[in-house]
């Protein structure tokens, strides 16, 4: 790869404003040069505000810039595929954002298109990077729970004035996203829980539409036994009376529970004490997933979130909604 790399966004809407966008542009040796919207208004509105010189409404034309050396694609999952393909046959290096395909069909067609042709593809799952999710790894790696024996999540929401309205969303279009919310969020802890116990080896679930408000699956629940023998469970559901978030690893001589998507503290429990740590997220909440696709495409340090980790998870995914 050249020493500076020139970045291209397709779909640049509210995920890249604040979370993903920015560190495309601060991080040393990368530069935002285009983006594109269908929408041309805003796309140029975004361009401006972010002082990106190109913008674009078709993403072919993007995809075949030749200023443009790499590609963050960051539309919805059912367009992965159709996008991630050609900037795979475009020979370019690539970010996808998560879940990284609606199944794990079109996942293995995305990740065979990079492999294929040893181009980079890297998934969105950004917990990965992120320091409180490294020390709870490290709390893991270092024995200080001793032999883990399992892990258990569980999450809930309540109903969004959208799910009850009956207006369209496509996070919970069964087309667009299959499992609705759970593809949305479960996707980052199972990523997660793959990156701090190793992969998963058997996985099952059952997944229904309790609420009848959408297409999409709405009350998931899943158990699995990872490679190392650990066995795990999760639950989720998406028509409760209150937001709950709450992980648990639990080992031979203590636990550790962390919340996936609160920002709060991490806890370590002993026999002996308990350790409660709060390390804050950073503004730009992918800043380290970038910083690491930088390592990997300029110092040769591979990144923790690649095509063959999305791929994965997308099997732990249609595994547990029974598509697979």
């Amino acid at each position: 790869m050249k020493n500076k790399i020139r970045w291209g966004i397709i779909g640049c809407g509210a995920v890249t404003e604040i979370k993903s966008g920015p560190p495309y542009q601060n991080t040393n040796g990368f530069e935002l040069v285009a983006v594109m919207r269908r929408d041309a208004k805003k796309a140029e509105d975004y361009a401006k505000r972010h002082n990106v010189a190109k913008f674009y409404t078709n993403a072919e034309d993007l995809i075949l810039d030749k200023e443009v050396d790499a590609i963050y694609i960051a539309t919805p999952p059912d367009t992965h595929k159709f996008y991630g393909l050609k900037v795979a046959a475009a020979g370019k290096a690539c970010c996808i954002e998560k879940p990284m395909a609606p199944s794990y069909k079109d996942s293995l067609a995305i990740y065979n298109a990079f492999k294929n042709k040893n181009i980079p593809l890297f998934i969105a799952y950004y917990r990965r990077s992120l320091p409180r999710f490294l020390k709870v790894k490290e709390w893991i790696d270092s024995n200080q729970i001793g032999d883990i024996r399992h892990i258990r999540w569980f999450l809930s929401k309540t109903p969004s004035d959208i799910d009850m309205s009956g207006v369209y969303n496509w996070r919970t279009d069964a087309i667009i996203a299959p499992g609705g919310y759970f593809d949305d969020l479960a996707s980052h802890g199972l990523d997660l829980f793959s990156f701090l116990l190793g992969d998963f080896k058997e996985v099952k679930g059952v997944a229904i539409n309790q609420q009848k408000l959408y297409s999409a699956k709405d009350a998931i629940t899943a158990s699995w036994v990872h490679e190392s023998g650990v066995t795990g469970e999760g639950s989720w559901n998406f028509g409760s009376f209150s937001r709950e978030d709450k992980v648990e690893i639990i080992g031979s001589k203590g636990k550790i529970v962390f919340s996936v998507f609160k920002e709060e503290e991490i806890q370590l429990t002993t026999a002996q004490e308990t350790e409660k740590l709060f390390i804050e997220n950073p503004k730009h909440v992918q800043e380290f997933h970038v910083k690491n696709i930088q390592k990997h495409l300029l110092e040769n340090k591979e990144h923790p979130s690649l095509g063959n980790t999305g791929l994965h998870c997308s099997w732990v995914m249609d595994k547990i909604l029974g598509n697979i």
